[in-house]
Parts: structure tokens; sequence; C-alpha cells
């Protein structure tokens, strides 16, 4: 008779130790972590590195290799933007806007969240996503490529194909905020494990945003709107600019989401 085998190792350290661990670390969702991690380590060895790496700040989706966003999990490798929840507001905006068939871009895409919700929620849209971090793309292109849309690596607008001129109906730039001078203050999790291109918005934290409402008018299609998110402080500034370039812009806020988005048609 063959020896039985071994039953499966499990990990080391018990739900309510990784809890504790976290939570020592000053991980506030300690208990919701946890059980993520629980679920993604694949043994022992890997449950006391993954908890071991949470705990010294790296964030929680680069340690498991995913974020919810929309419902969706999107895969975020390690030194990726990781999608900020608010960010669901800006897009749940473009899934309103965007109408069956449209063509669509995301700039600045990181692990292309806002792509693959597009791809996702409207019915035979055509998505073209750019991001100018190699990791980012090589990331984007597993969400995104797999559910029928197109990342390129560059600059803005630069890698796009350029037959995409005029015929944009909804732009999606989640482009970097955040004045230079405050990026010491963002969260380690944000400030040490995620590049400064994704954060650091020049001066005034609007100087990419110029660059694409600059732009914008040459890609859209008659109509057809360019959505970004700011900081509340900056809105009417982003307001200014995006009128300046031609375009027809609003404010839309949530108090739910803590997020503001300034929506810009062309005319």
């Amino acid at each position: 008779m063959p020896p039985r085998s071994s039953p499966p190792s499990r990990p080391s350290l018990s739900d309510a130790r990784v809890v504790e661990r976290l939570r020592a670390a000053g991980c506030v969702f300690a208990e919701e972590e946890a059980e993520m991690i629980l679920a993604a380590a694949a043994g022992p060895a890997e449950l006391d590195l993954m908890v071991e790496r949470r705990a010294s700040g790296l964030p929680l989706e680069h340690v498991v290799g995913w974020a919810e966003f929309a419902g969706l999990r999107i895969e975020v490798d390690g030194g990726v933007f990781v999608p900020r929840r608010r960010t669901e507001f800006l897009v749940g905006h473009a899934v309103e806007l965007a109408r069956p068939g449209a063509v669509c871009v995301d700039l600045c895409c990181g692990s292309g969240a806002a792509g693959a919700v597009l791809l996702d929620r409207v019915e035979g849209v055509e998505v073209h996503a750019s991001d100018i971090e190699p990791a980012a793309v090589r990331c984007a292109r597993r969400n995104v490529e797999p559910r029928g849309g197109r990342v390129y690596e560059g600059d803005l607008f630069a890698p796009l194909p350029p037959e995409l001129r005029g015929r944009v109906g909804v732009l999606v730039a989640n482009v970097p905020y955040v004045p230079s001078g405050e990026i010491e203050l963002l969260p380690p999790e944000a400030r040490d494990h995620e590049p400064h291109v994704t954060l650091d918005g020049g001066a005034d934290g609007l100087e990419v945003m110029r660059r694409v409402a600059a732009e914008a008018p040459e890609w859209l299609a008659p109509g057809g709107h360019l959505l970004v998110e700011t900081s509340e402080r900056q809105a009417q500034t982003a307001l200014a600019v995006m009128s300046g370039a031609g375009l027809a812009p609003r404010v839309v806020t949530s108090e739910e989401w803590w997020a503001t988005v300034v929506v810009a048609t062309r005319p």
C-alpha cells in the first residue's frame, strides 16, 4: 500500500497573527489586507515575505499584484502607479459620455485601469492607451489588450496612431497633478514606491495638463470630451487652461469620492 501523501503546507502565520503584524505596522484596514494577503500567498515562505513587504510600507496592490477598480481586477506590478479609488469617479463619467463604438484614448494610462473599464462597459468601444513608463506599458498591455484595446509607449499623444486625429470621442487623461514641492508630503506608499513622473505635475501641479489641453483639440472629434482629474484648489485654473485651448469646460465633483474632475468638450 503506497504511503499517504502529506497534506499541502499551510501558511505558518495564523490569520490573527497576520492582522496583528499589519496593525502594528500602521495598516488602518489590517483585517481586510490580511484577508487579501492570505488568499494570495502560495505557502508559508511567500506569506511571510508578503507580510514583511507590506509592513515595510510597500503598497498592498504591489504586494498582492492587483487592485480592485470599478469592479474589475486590475493587475498592478511593482513600480507602477496604483489606480486610486477616487479615479472611479472620473472613469464613471467617461463611461457615461462614451457612445457605443466610440474611439477612446487613455493618456498617462498607468496600469490601464481606465481603458479596461471602458472596454468592459461600453459596447464596441475602440480604446488606445499610452504611457511614458515602460513598466506601466507592460502592465497595461496585460489589462487592456486581452479586452481588445491597444497600448503604446511614449509621451502623451506622441505614440498614438496619427489616424486617430479628429476622431476621439472620449479622452481620459489622468495626468499627474501634485505640485513638485508637495511630493514629499505624500504618503510613503506613493512617495517611495511609485514613479515620481506619475505624481509630479510641475510647479503648480498643472504643467502636464496644460500640454494635454494644448493638443487635445487636434485629436478630439467635434463634440468629443477631455476628462482630467485635479484638486479642488486647482479647478479654476484648470478651467481657464481648457478655455484657453478652445474647449468648453465644466467641473464635476463628488464629496463621496473626494474627487474633482474637469470635463472639457470640443465645440
